[in-house]
């Protein structure tokens, strides 16, 4: 495990990647959003718990209904992309951690602590999220994440897991799933990019102690 990559995939997963909110008029594949997924479910979670569930909305209806939970500033570079992803977590995720963890207990650690089970789905599935936009890049597409959005409005339209007991849990059965952020996916337009923000020195971020 001692490889690195070489300076273009540096420049291609970080250094020369960019946010975009225009895309070009070119499709994205079914199969390379599962590869996508095929990547990004070997980052680490905690107790390998892998909270993250994802919906790709690919087509105008499904796209029609996340519009009404979009900030203003989000409507066109959502509605224009070729893919949107809404990444949420599963709150009972450690349903299936005899699977996913076999050697230990570990669904006692969470059942009957919801606030640990909230905290851990939400963290690990931000991370999960992180793994995906990473994985994205890896096989050519540009990324455009939001988090100007309604989360009680997509949770309500896409993961109902009350008061609509004919369509909860339609997507992902026996789970209780909320949003997280939404990515956008495609390949991106250049020529709308704003210049590139600066970010923080080591000095102003990291200590060593």
């Amino acid at each position: 495990m001692s490889k690195q990559l070489k300076e273009e995939g540096l420049d291609l997963l970080f250094r020369q990647a960019r946010t975009f909110n225009t895309w070009q008029d070119k499709p994205v594949s079914d199969d390379i959003l599962k590869q996508i997924y095929d990547l990004m479910k070997w980052g680490p979670t905690s107790a390998n718990c892998c909270p993250v569930r994802i919906l790709f909305l690919r087509t105008p209806e499904a796209k029609q209904r996340l519009l009404p939970a979009l900030a203003p500033g989000n409507v066109e570079k959502t509605m224009s992309a070729p893919v949107t992803a809404i990444i949420g977590y599963d709150g009972k995720f450690y349903e299936q951690l005899p699977k996913l963890f076999p050697h230990a207990d570990a669904r006692a650690w969470f059942a009957n602590t919801p606030e640990l089970a909230e905290v851990t789905a939400r963290r690990n599935s931000s991370l999960q999220g992180a793994y995906f936009m990473l994985a994205a890049r890896a096989l050519g597409l540009d990324c455009g994440p939001l988090s100007g959005f309604d989360q009680a409005k997509v949770d309500h339209e896409f993961f109902p897991a009350e008061g609509r007991p004919d369509f909860a849990y339609e997507y992902f059965p026996d789970s209780h799933i909320k949003t997280n952020f939404l990515c956008n996916l495609g390949y991106g337009d250049t020529k709308n990019l704003f210049p590139r923000s600066p970010r923080l020195e080591f000095d102003e971020a990291c200590k060593l102690l």
